[in-house]
């Protein structure tokens, strides 16, 4: 399996940038990272199919790019070169095994990415991060939905959780996901390649965790509905500032109502309760 990375020079980046990702999110791209003049997308080369910029033209920005290969055998290469640790609030250090310890923070979580997404460096992530600090994971059982790299499985473990499923429909996340739970000494997190059909037959939840993107977000939410418990948590992200509500409307129907909310530049998480 290969990569296509997109790098995007957008003019002016911001909110350029911002608009640009939340229009492409849905061709298939895996992730995003910003840099100072735009933004680089990530695709599998075999979703690229559906990549088409031809009628994404804006008045109040330009943009244009150009498509990298990335192959499995460079990959772990270019995170060591790129990859510096993420730190959330002086609580948690995000790091890679080639990192020192950082002794400034209470927690610290070993991630080495293979050919999968969730290292801590996305506004989301962090989001997610911060709010789980927030809230009681003591003996819960937990739900990591398109768990990636298993950060917030593994965080979830950290905080006291004591029953964690990881889900996520790509193979080296799945992969990965293992690899750094048995480096975090959080082994017993089970970790399943598949999507959300795989909930039928487990039981409630008490703490659902999804990082996803809006459109699948909106899709899932039904079924989180059904699968967690009676004042459970519902921690949401991977959307902008301006989902938020059509989301929260979403949830709502389904039983939920909004416990809080907190943004870091234009992307957003919510944590909804279950009533």
């Amino acid at each position: 399996m290969s990569y296509l990375a997109y790098h995007f020079i957008v003019t002016p980046p911001q909110p350029g940038s911002e608009i640009l990702m939340a229009m492409i999110a849905d061709m298939g791209f895996d992730s995003f990272d910003t840099t100072s003049s735009g933004f680089i997308g990530y695709i599998k080369e075999e979703d690229s199919g559906n990549v088409n910029f031809d009628e994404l033209l804006f008045d109040s920005f330009e943009y244009n790019y150009s498509v990298e290969k990335i192959a499995q055998t460079n990959w772990n290469e270019e995170w060591e070169k790129n990859f510096e640790p993420v730190v959330v609030r002086d609580l948690l250090c995000i790091r890679a095994p080639f990192h020192p310890e950082n002794k400034k923070v209470i927690y610290e979580i070993i991630i080495m990415p293979k050919m999968s997404f969730g290292t801590g460096h996305h506004q989301t992530t962090q989001l997610v991060c911060a709010a789980m600090f927030e809230h009681d994971f003591h003996g819960k059982r937990v739900l990591d939905m398109g768990c990636g790299t298993g950060v917030l499985a593994i965080l979830a473990k950290v905080l006291g959780a004591t029953d964690i499923l990881g889900i996520d429909i790509d193979e080296w996340s799945v992969e990965n996901s293992i690899e750094n739970c048995a480096t975090n000494n959080a082994s017993t997190i089970v970790i399943k390649k598949g999507d959300i059909d795989l909930l039928e037959k487990q039981k409630n939840f008490d703490i659902i965790l999804a990082n996803i993107n809006k459109n699948i977000l909106k899709r899932q939410i039904p079924v989180y509905s059904q699968k967690i418990n009676s004042g459970g948590k519902l921690f949401l992200s991977g959307f902008f500032k301006t989902d938020a509500s059509e989301l929260i409307e979403v949830c709502v129907s389904h039983k939920f109502k909004l416990d809080s909310q907190n943004s870091k530049d234009e992307w957003t998480m919510l944590v909804m309760e279950k009533l």
